[in-house]
C-alpha cells in the first residue's frame, strides 16, 4: 500500500510516482508470498517505543490549559479576540481541564469501487472480526476519519496502520494529521491515498490496527478492523 500522487503533477512526478507504486506492491507480495501456508493468525504486538515520525528525544513543552492560554493576554482586547476566534469560542469547554481529548465519531473509506461507505464509531468488540469493507485487488482507496477535539488543543496528532495477514505484517503507513484546537464542529480529515495488492496470494482476508497519537504520545485511538481482498472484474 502506498499513498497516491497528488493530480496535477508533471509527467516526471507520475513516472516517479508509478515506479514508487510498483515497488511498493512487489515489497508487499514478497511479504505476502511468506503467509502462504500460514495457519492460524496471530497479530505480532507493534513496538511500543517506535516513534512514529517523532524525533527521537524531543520533548515537548508543559502543557497549559485553554483558559489560561487566553487568559494569558487578557489586556491585549484585540490579542485576546483573535484567540478565542482561533479557538472556536468554546466558553463551555473554559474548564481548566489540561489533558486534550480526541473524540472519534466514524471512520469511512472511499473508493472506486462502491464510492464512499462510513462506519460509526466506536466499534463494538464482538464486531472486531466483522468485515468492515471489502476491496478489489489493484484499486485505489482513502480512509476518512471525522473526530472532535476538546477542552485543550491537541499537538501534533499523527496516525499509524498496521495490516496483517495470516499472522505476518505486511504493510505499515505512517502520517501525520495536524495540531488541532478545539472546535464546535467536528474535523474531517481524510489519509493519504493507497493502493490494494494484485495477486492470488494478495487476495483474502486482512485484520488491521489504526493508532492516533500526539505530541506527548498521549494515545486517543487505537481501532482493530478487519478487511477483505477480492479477485478483481
Amino acid at each position: 500500500m502506498e499513498a497516491g500522487s497528488s493530480s496535477g503533477g508533471s509527467s516526471a512526478g507520475g513516472v516517479v510516482s508509478d515506479q514508487g507504486r510498483e515497488e511498493k506492491q512487489k515489497e508487499m507480495r514478497e511479504k505476502l508470498s511468506e503467509v502462504c501456508g500460514v495457519g492460524e493468525e496471530e497479530e505480532e504486538e507493534e513496538d511500543d517505543d517506535k516513534s512514529n515520525g517523532i524525533a527521537s528525544g524531543f520533548v515537548p513543552g508543559p502543557l497549559v490549559s485553554l483558559k489560561e492560554q487566553i487568559d494569558k493576554d487578557k489586556d491585549d482586547e484585540s490579542l485576546r479576540r483573535w484567540k478565542e476566534k482561533l479557538l472556536g469560542c468554546l466558553e463551555n469547554d473554559l474548564n481548566g481541564q489540561m489533558e486534550p481529548e480526541v473524540k472519534f465519531h466514524s471512520i469511512g473509506i472511499i473508493s472506486d469501487d462502491f464510492g464512499e461507505i462510513s462506519t460509526p464509531l466506536t466499534v463494538d468488540e464482538n464486531q472486531i472480526d466483522r468485515v468492515l469493507f471489502t476491496l478489489k485487488e489493484g484499486s485505489r482507496y482513502q480512509l476518512k476519519l471525522a473526530f472532535s477535539v476538546l477542552h485543550n488543543i491537541v499537538s501534533g496528532l499523527t496516525y499509524s496502520n498496521t495490516v496483517w495477514k495470516g499472522g505476518l505484517q505486511v504493510d505499515q503507513s505512517n502520517g501525520m494529521l495536524g495540531t488541532f484546537a478545539p472546535n464546535k464542529e467536528p474535523y474531517v480529515h481524510t489519509l493519504e491515498e493507497e493502493t490494494t495488492p494484485s495477486g492470488l496470494l494478495a487476495r483474502g482476508i486482512y485484520s488491521a490496527k489504526l493508532k492516533f497519537e500526539d505530541d506527548d504520545r498521549r494515545s486517543h485511538m487505537e481501532l482493530q478492523y478487519t478487511f477483505e481482498i477480492k479477485k478483481g472484474s
